[in-house]
């Protein structure tokens, strides 16, 4: 499955009921995991997002020192640092790193900022062989797909599918059994490990005071990637920076339980640099490219606050777009409610191409419950529904406003209105007054009417008059 080119709407309507079984089944978990353990071990789970949110917010609106104290952090480590302002220009810096080692074999570990900057696809061309080691990824990657999850990349995906990947590819007879699809994913990489020239990986936090890059993993796969050869790169989108190292406790803590239920993820690295001369094995060079690729921009804008996201999926599991749409549905890297907001400012002079994702979403507030550093995305979503407003875009599939608005600020209007619609009861849609609304109602069922009777109940007791006004 590719991402779409379709419409929200369209793609949800169209996706099967296999697909939808897999992500609901496993967001599901993840979501009721995610509660029973913050509240099991943590007193007041808000108070500690609400610290969270704040200490990433204050990184937000000083990232440029925190970048200069990060980079001279890193240096002194040992680590060359490299910033890239584009992806072309990332994508460029990465390719002249592994030329300059002569390295054209390279293993990776699961990062969605090299999906943001098609690097896969980019190595290919250039003749180096770049292969995906997160299990998910893997199967990803052999598959033609994209990842439609933040955390986990194949959520919509079952075993049965999975199996009959490996099949094709060469991998073993059918079988889906999940012990037996691993032993034969881990089996393929450890060659590949063997044979690599350079490990890549992403980041989930980089400490300013430091200078140590954290790699949080549930497979180990990071480890493998740089134990077995001398280059590591690391690509990490600028906003990955926090203050301390004491900080790190804190979102550590927040990221494994709102991302997979657990306290720590299985494997959780502190880079410090290039292997030191008492260390036996590891990279005897490091390079760390700070990615911007827009970044900047929405720092700048009134939606800064969304770069603080750490990443955790806890959004999405949560949403009831994203459950029945999954992330393919959402036309660009990320999905679900973060990428909503994400994806059109990033977008940068394409943001009419996705001024539609904001629209996806109830504004219910569940993704701003469960973020574990308190984005308050549903505000986030209204202010780029209205930028798209005032930019004149329209979304297909969305009903006029403009009647319902007039209707809202008349009251005598107001009061028809109440009246009259408990008749949609009983219309069909073919008769629905405007045909925009028709096309809407045909995707969604509304509950019954039970309107209108507000006022009634008032001037019966004396409260309102015929007017509508208090007496």
């Amino acid at each position: 499955m590719s991402k779409s080119s379709q419409p929200i709407d369209d793609f949800a309507r169209e996706l099967s009921r296999e697909t939808r079984d897999a992500v609901l089944s496993s967001v599901v978990t993840r979501t009721a995991g995610r509660k029973a353990k913050l509240e099991a071990d943590y007193k007041d789970p808000d108070l500690l997002r609400r610290l969270a949110g704040k200490v990433k917010q204050h990184t937000v609106e000083h990232l440029d020192e925190y970048l200069e104290q990060a980079e001279a952090a890193l240096t002194k480590n040992g680590a060359k640092v490299h910033f890239a302002s584009t992806a072309e220009s990332a994508r460029e810096t990465i390719l002249e790193i592994l030329r300059n080692k002569g390295a054209t074999r390279m293993v990776k570990s699961k990062s969605m900022v090299t999906e943001e900057i098609h690097l896969n696809d980019f190595l290919e061309k250039q003749g180096v062989e770049c292969v995906e080691t997160d299990l998910g990824e893997f199967i990803i990657q052999i598959d033609g797909d994209t990842p439609s999850h933040i955390v986990q990349p194949i959520i919509h995906k079952n075993r049965r599918q999975v199996a009959e990947s490996f099949e094709k590819h060469g991998l073993g007879a059918y079988n889906d059994d999940p012990q037996t699809i691993t032993h034969r994913a881990r089996k393929h990489l450890r060659e590949k490990y063997l044979q690599s020239d350079a490990g890549m990986t992403g980041a989930n936090f980089v400490s300013a005071e430091s200078g140590r890059i954290v790699i949080v993993t549930n497979e180990g796969n990071a480890r493998f990637g740089m134990a077995a050869n001398g280059l590591h790169i690391a690509l990490v989108g600028i906003e990955k920076v926090v203050p301390r190292d004491k900080d790190l406790g804190l979102f550590l803590n927040l990221l494994g339980r709102s991302a997979t239920a657990q306290q720590l993820t299985v494997y959780t690295q502190f880079i410090n640099g290039p292997r030191s001369k008492s260390q036996p094995s590891g990279p005897k060079e490091m390079h760390v490219v700070f990615l911007d690729n827009g970044r900047s921009k929405v720092l700048a804008s009134k939606e800064r606050d969304i770069l603080r996201c750490i990443r955790c999926g806890a959004c999405l599991n949560v949403c009831p777009v994203y459950r029945q749409t999954s992330g393919h549905g959402y036309r660009a890297v990320y999905g679900g409610p973060v990428g909503a907001v994400l994806s059109p400012l990033l977008a940068g002079d394409d943001f009419p191409k996705y001024a539609d994702l904001p629209k996806a979403s109830s504004l219910c507030g569940a993704c701003h419950e469960v973020c574990p550093v308190n984005i308050p995305i549903p505000e986030l979503l209204l202010r780029l529904r209205s930028r798209a407003n005032k930019e004149g875009i329209k979304s297909a599939g969305a009903p006029p406003m403009a009647p319902f608005a007039r209707m809202a600020t008349s009251p005598k209007l107001w009061q028809t209105a109440m009246t009259a619609s408990r008749a949609m009861n009983h219309l069909p849609i073919t008769m629905m007054p405007i045909q925009p609304l028709q096309a809407w109602l045909k995707i969604r069922t509304l509950p019954k009417w039970r309107g209108g009777e507000f006022r009634k109940w008032m001037k019966e007791r004396g409260g309102v008059n015929s007017g509508g006004r208090n007496e």
